[in-house]
């Protein structure tokens, strides 16, 4: 069982009154289960044992590990080994490493897979990095790679993001770096990006990005002074209905397509986008998930916040604190002790504290954490 360190549900509560939160958020415990020091986390995925996996992606300075998995006592390591982890900036790209890794999932079938976008420092795809891994759960063995071609994933791409259809076989993945979807034959191994020309998977370049009242603009290089235009990034997949949902980082708006339709690669990109439907206003968001009730969680950084929005169309907060600082990915996992409901799992990537957004040297001097809280249970 995971140690967790509790946080004060009293100051929890009082800070969500003062944000106006409903008295679900108000009263529900939030648990720390791992921090790292200088380790940017990411992506988190949980095991249907409860074991916890994490991924840490290339972006600054000191990066030491790519995929790692949270051990009983807090502390963390590489996985599955140290060969898979020990690419270096310079190095020759190798299929049998990781080069920056996004997203960690395991899938219903609890196979773990791993998204490399390759693009360190999201400098652009180094030729053959692209790729999506499975693991086997037991012995940390590849079962199989799938390389992404610049067709895929093109030079400027950052595929971010990904869901796994068991019942098709397919994996649908976001692209954040041009805005499009990326839809993996699990079998064949073919990839087709759709969407690409529609607003769905694209930034709204009227959204200015805030936290804490201040504007998130880049603080140097040749974006300096702007907005981040991040597309196509949080996905979650309604298993039981078959709706894909997604949404750009740089927007408030949610969209949702049907899974089959994606699973047809008859079908032309008009009537694709046809069957994309406009869900309304949400919140700024960096990861999404899905529970069996149908209620879609939002990792709402520009309020430290979790929001979910049950499938009345209904948006609520279901937990809010300054140490939630820029909720990023979400990964549900069994509840200690058996519960039926289990726990949403979040990573916190304090993405507006660091060099990008305070200028250079400047990086968030408190750790980033995972953490655990309730699902929503209206």
């Amino acid at each position: 069982m995971i140690v967790l360190r509790p946080l004060i549900p009293a100051c929890l509560a009082v800070l969500a009154l003062l944000a106006g939160c409903s008295s679900a958020a108000r009263e529900r415990d939030v648990f720390e289960v791992a921090r790292f020091e200088q380790d940017q986390v990411t992506g988190v995925a949980v095991s249907k044992s409860g074991r916890v996996f994490v991924s840490f992606p290339r972006w600054h300075d000191n990066h030491r590990v790519s995929v790692a998995e949270v051990l009983p006592d807090g502390s963390f390591v590489p996985w599955p080994d140290a060969p898979w982890n020990s690419w270096r900036e310079g190095d020759p790209v190798r299929p049998d490493c990781f080069v920056c890794v996004q997203s960690v999932l395991v899938d219903a079938s609890d196979r773990v897979w791993v998204l490399d976008p390759g693009s360190p420092r999201m400098g652009g795809v180094l030729p053959g990095a692209a790729k999506l891994v499975q693991f086997d759960l037991k012995s940390g063995a590849m079962r199989r790679a799938y390389a992404f071609t610049d067709v895929a994933a093109p030079a400027r791409s950052y595929l971010n993001d990904l869901r796994l259809d068991v019942a098709r076989n397919l994996a649908f993945i976001t692209d954040s770096g041009l805005g499009a979807l990326v839809v993996l034959d699990l079998k064949s191994g073919a990839a087709r990006r759709v969407l690409s020309d529609n607003p769905s998977t694209k930034a709204d370049p009227s959204v200015i990005l805030m936290n804490a009242g201040r504007e998130l603009r880049m603080a140097s290089g040749p974006m300096a002074g702007r907005v981040p235009q991040v597309h196509a990034d949080g996905i979650a997949l309604d298993q039981k209905n078959g709706w894909v949902y997604y949404q750009a980082l740089t927007s408030r708006t949610l969209y949702r397509v049907p899974g089959a339709a994606l699973a047809d690669p008859a079908l032309t990109p008009d009537s694709l986008a046809s069957k994309v439907e406009h869900l309304g206003p949400t919140c700024a968001t960096d990861g999404m998930e899905i529970d069996s009730r149908g209620n879609i969680y939002f990792s709402d950084f520009e309020n430290d916040a979790v929001k979910v929005r049950t499938p009345d169309g209904q948006m609520h907060t279901l937990v809010q604190s300054p140490l939630l600082s820029w909720p990023d990915s979400f990964a549900i996992g069994p509840a200690p002790g058996g519960g039926a409901r289990g726990w949403l799992y979040l990573t916190c990537a304090q993405i507006h504290l660091t060099d990008w957004f305070m200028g250079p040297g400047n990086m968030p001097s408190t750790p980033y954490r995972v953490f655990r809280t309730g699902l929503f249970d209206r």
